[in-house]
């Protein structure tokens, strides 16, 4: 649902100036540019696809991404993918549209992003393609995961005339990502997502890992278990049936401890702090398990781990220890939620929280990720700064991104040629953050390229519009305080004459298109001066 039931299925051609398109239920790719107000054409064709879709069961929307302003990224929802060389697409361009490339990449899947590459005059386009995919194995959870592909194809040389897939790489993870877009540069890629995103091997590498995770699997059940108090230390582990005391050697020094079963060692290691070595024992228990002892030479010493980086054995906290904890962390804590209300700093009421201000509990993570070790270099936990839209600023660069800080609504352009400054803020809307979270039905979100105002639209009808603040032709007086106001941000709504969902959402820096079965809407919100 996430993936595919909020698609928004008008396409904003961002290298060029308020073009749109979107793909109708005959394949036909439909294109209105709008040049004058007064002299709107209906939207024309500019590109068919090929197969015929009415014969495919499980097919997902056609999805369309505009590379670059000679460039197209097109998929027909049946994991087919298509690159198409437009030449300039503005002006009402009437050049046909040519396939350069076109395969079958397995199941249906949609473009989320894509960039075009010129190096040593070798051209080549990167695409990141999602799908969603059933578990075979691991049926924990939904029983499906989320798979990103990163795509590049490219053509070697200007005499071959052919463009191939040469590469390949596919990330794995357990939600849709909020945004994912990949570096100009073909660098590297950057998610935001609620789970996390790996890059898994494919082919050999892949029964590798399999073998390694179900070895893993098997050993689960721990070697040994062990307390502590302040005085000493208890260590516990099964042994194998009919085992003796002459079966059993241990070595006790006053910072090392060695366990040898029938010949075999089973356990060795640094101490974590030193021992009484002498005064420590060991016994076999009724229930044929080995009990030792140690005695600690620093009492009240409490051990993070028992023996120096041995992940084997688990931790059993006593009831009583917690109890302690416990009454040592009193202090801090309180059984009323104001206890004294009167306090200098008083702690936050939970009661003057209005409902949109309580966070999920599940807060996403900004990553991007190397292209060639195909490992993470960046994470950005973003705690309660929800993630609201993306908007394309500036088609060179990567997609910008907006985030809720406390009640605004804050844009944040992504840079990744610059490490130490990779996220630039860039424009702010001013409690935006606060406003759109009581807006339930919301749909689609998003914003002018120039910041000159966002807008919302539910699933039905109505569009919100949210202006920036712009100075006052009158005189305003703010009585509470005595002052005047030079500056007010305009909010409007917009009623659509429809009873149909709205199924796509683009706003340009003049105007809002709004898509339905039925109907292109376009909302006049600026003029050019």
């Amino acid at each position: 649902m996430h993936a595919f039931g909020m698609y928004n299925y008008l396409h904003c051609d961002s290298w060029y100036q308020d073009s749109v398109y979107y793909i109708d239920n005959l394949g036909r790719i439909m294109n209105l540019t709008v040049m004058l107000d007064t002299a709107l054409g209906k939207p024309r064709e500019v590109f068919r696809l090929p197969a015929d879709l009415t014969v495919y069961d499980n097919r997902l929307c056609a999805s369309i991404h505009f590379t670059s302003s000679t460039w197209v990224t097109l998929s027909d929802g049946t994991g087919r993918l298509y690159l198409i060389a437009t030449d300039e697409r503005g002006n009402n361009s009437s050049k046909k549209w040519e396939i350069m490339f076109n395969e079958e990449l397995g199941s249906p899947f949609i473009i989320i992003h894509s960039i075009s590459l010129l190096k040593d005059e070798e051209h080549s386009i990167a695409a990141l393609l999602l799908r969603i995919e059933k578990e075979e194995l691991d049926m924990k959870g939904s029983g499906f995961y989320v798979s990103l592909e990163w795509v590049t194809i490219s053509k070697k040389n200007k005499d071959n005339k052919k463009y191939e897939i040469i590469k390949h790489e596919i990330l794995r993870g357990k939600s849709v990502p909020h945004y994912a877009a990949l570096e100009p540069d073909g660098n590297g890629l950057m998610i935001v997502s609620y789970k996390s995103f790996q890059f898994i091997q494919t082919g050999q590498d892949l029964e590798e890992n399999k073998n390694e995770n179900m070895s893993e699997k098997i050993k689960v059940e721990p070697l040994y278990y062990w307390q502590q108090t302040e005085d000493d230390l208890t260590i516990t582990t099964q042994l194998p049936e009919d085992t003796t005391k002459e079966d059993i050697q241990v070595q006790f020094l006053p910072d090392h401890i060695s366990i040898v079963l029938n010949g075999q060692l089973f356990l060795e290691g640094k101490l974590y702090s030193s021992v009484d070595h002498e005064s420590s024992t060991y016994i076999i228990k009724e229930n044929n398990s080995l009990e030792i002892s140690l005695i600690k030479k620093n009492e009240g010493l409490t051990w993070p781990e028992l023996i120096v980086g041995d992940k084997q054995g688990e931790f059993i906290r006593d009831s009583a220890q917690c109890a302690a904890i416990a009454e040592r962390l009193m202090h801090l804590t309180s059984e009323e939620l104001n206890p004294n209300p009167d306090k200098e700093k008083p702690p936050c009421n939970a009661q003057e929280l209005e409902e949109c201000d309580i966070f999920f509990e599940e807060s996403s993570s900004l990553c991007r990720f190397d292209g060639n070790t195909l490992k993470t270099t960046h994470v950005v936990n973003l705690g309660s700064n929800e993630y609201l839209f993306s908007v394309i600023v500036d088609p060179k660069e990567m997609p910008c991104f907006s985030l809720r800080h406390d009640v605004d609504a804050l844009l944040w352009q992504p840079h990744s040629s610059k490490q130490d400054d990779m996220w630039e803020h860039i424009a702010t809307f001013n409690a935006l953050g606060y406003v759109q979270a009581s807006k339930r039905d919301k749909k689609f979100f998003a914003c002018a390229p120039n910041y000159s105002y966002a807008a919302l639209c539910e699933c039905l009808r109505r569009v919100f519009i949210y202006r920036q603040p712009t100075p006052m032709s009158t005189v305003l007086y703010n009585r509470k305080e005595g002052r005047q106001v030079g500056q007010v941000a305009k909010q409007q709504v917009a009623s659509l004459e429809t009873n149909d969902a709205i199924l796509g959402f683009q706003a340009t820096n003049e105007r809002l298109f709004v898509l339905t079965a039925k109907n292109l809407f376009l909302i006049k919100i600026n003029t050019e001066n």
